[in-house]
């Protein structure tokens, strides 16, 4: 009777213990995925100023068609990225699919905003300089939400990893989470300044 009433006992620690760890990894894949909501909130802000901002370019550079149809096509490929990763956040196959259009846009937006330097008229535009200003400051928003999110995945792929979750955490269908990181190692240098 000792002997069931112990085999009860630990088999119940094991069960707590699988439920722990379950419900510790069920926690943190939430954590990681409302992380992602906010960067969400930032992209679709993002994504709806840049219409504005073409529209507001287009008056000054209409022999630039290319570079505006340019920025309005990475835009909707980023928007189509985007909801394709607020599905599956963390999903490898969708953060890489947003990785590559954010890349994109940011390419086609520098194009764009390369171009209105040489336009003085549309520089010195009100609705164009709001505009500019709205949108660093969302892409600062963008990049502080993607640091939470980064940190969230972090400890959530770390928690996964570690034993024994590691051995439950495939039994019950936790996968790795993919950071969302930027795409271009020349992204992630310094500018250089010089006053020379």
């Amino acid at each position: 009777m000792t002997a069931l009433i112990i085999l009860l006992a630990v088999a119940a620690v094991i069960v707590f213990f699988i439920i722990g760890i379950y419900n510790q990894l069920v926690t943190l894949r939430n954590r990681y995925k409302n992380a992602y909501a906010q960067i969400d909130v930032q992209l679709k802000r993002r994504y709806d100023l840049i219409p504005n901002l073409v529209e507001t370019a287009k008056g000054y550079l209409k022999h630039e068609r290319e570079t505006l149809e340019a920025v309005i096509q990475a835009r909707n490929q980023a928007v189509s990225a985007a909801g394709g990763a607020s599905k599956t956040p963390g999903d490898p196959a969708a953060m890489h699919a947003l990785k590559s259009a954010e890349t994109g846009l940011t390419g086609a937006l520098g194009r764009l905003f390369a171009l209105a330097e040489a336009y003085p008229d549309l520089k010195a535009n009100q609705n164009m300089m709001r505009m500019m200003e709205e949108l660093t400051s969302t892409e600062n928003k963008v990049s502080f939400a993607r640091q939470a999110f980064n940190d969230a995945v972090m400890i959530y792929n770390t928690a996964r990893e570690k034993f024994p979750q590691v051995v439950l955490a495939g039994t019950f269908g936790f996968g790795p989470a993919e950071l969302f990181e930027v795409e271009k190692p020349a992204e992630r240098e310094a500018p250089k300044v010089s006053f020379s």
